[in-house]
């Protein structure tokens, strides 16, 4: 079993302890989604697949923040924020900007990427790097921004 998966399962523990049911029923579900993928894949989940279905999680909260809050709705869009934030912890730290620049910068090199046909050679040996650490929709407006 990862690490991810048992720092879940712990955090799980805790909350259940502190009767905490908000991050009670969000780590249900996180953990619900992983073993939804293992049984239809039927395989066990390493650490970057773990790592990918709370990213996903955290992607459909903020649609649906943005959602809420332009119909709005703010108390949802505040329940929906702290789920979020519930999730992050078990996200590795984010990258700050100079680090993701100068990342992008090395990757656009090594590629030797010069236009917008490159685009993708460079998101996809980037992919791998910023997961979890960075927004993907963001890495992508900064690459155009380079190359275009």
């Amino acid at each position: 079993m990862s690490d991810l998966k048992n720092q879940i399962t712990e955090a799980l523990k805790s909350a259940m302890r502190a009767k905490d049911m908000l991050t009670v029923t969000v780590i249900r579900s996180v953990q619900a989604a992983i073993k939804q993928i293992e049984i239809d894949k039927r395989t066990t989940l390493d650490q970057d697949q773990v790592l990918s279905v709370i990213e996903k999680q955290v992607k459909q909260r903020k649609e649906s923040v943005k959602a809420f809050s332009a119909a709005g709705r703010d108390e949802l869009a505040s329940k929906e924020q702290a789920e979020i934030e519930i999730l992050s912890q078990f996200l590795p730290e984010a990258m700050t900007e100079e680090e993701l620049d100068s990342l992008i910068e090395q990757t656009i090199t090594a590629q030797s990427a010069t236009s917008m046909k490159d685009m993708g050679k460079v998101m996809n040996s980037l992919r791998p790097l910023i997961a979890g650490r960075a927004d993907p929709a963001q890495v992508s407006a900064k690459i155009k921004a380079k190359l275009g």
